[in-house]
């Protein structure tokens, strides 16, 4: 058993398999997921795992190049907003785009991860980087 980190199994080896440039989405429980794209659902009821602890977690283990969000969290979930930019790595860009855009992008992903989020518009896409 793995002492610390990531201790979900199929998260752990989705975020080791990642390569430079492979997408990976955070997403809150509504967010809609393509047929084509696996999903690895920790919903467990509302609020559980929460959005930000899920994104935190897995930022202490992903080289992250840059990070997409939704331009609508601002205004229709500011706490939650908030919350991601003070967890946010300061060295690593964070871009937001309207939610239309961010399911399209989706659909490219290499899997989605599903939150216990209900607050709207938590979701986010993590672009990964190298360690060099």
């Amino acid at each position: 058993m793995k002492r610390s980190g990531i201790l979900h199994a199929e998260l752990s080896n989705l975020v080791a398999s990642l390569g430079h440039g492979d997408l990976l989405v955070i997403g809150d429980a509504g967010l809609p997921v393509p047929d084509s794209v696996p999903v690895i659902d920790l919903a467990l009821k509302p609020g559980v795992p929460s959005f930000a602890d899920t994104v935190q977690t897995i930022l202490e283990e992903l080289v992250v190049e840059k990070g997409i969000a939704n331009a609508e969290q601002p205004e229709v979930s500011p706490d939650a907003a908030k919350e991601l930019e003070q967890l946010w790595l300061e060295e690593v860009p964070l871009e937001r785009i309207s939610h239309e855009d961010l399911k399209a992008m989706s659909a490219s992903a290499k899997a989605i991860v599903r939150t216990g989020e209900f607050a709207p518009y938590c979701n986010l896409i993590l672009v990964a980087g190298v360690p060099f």
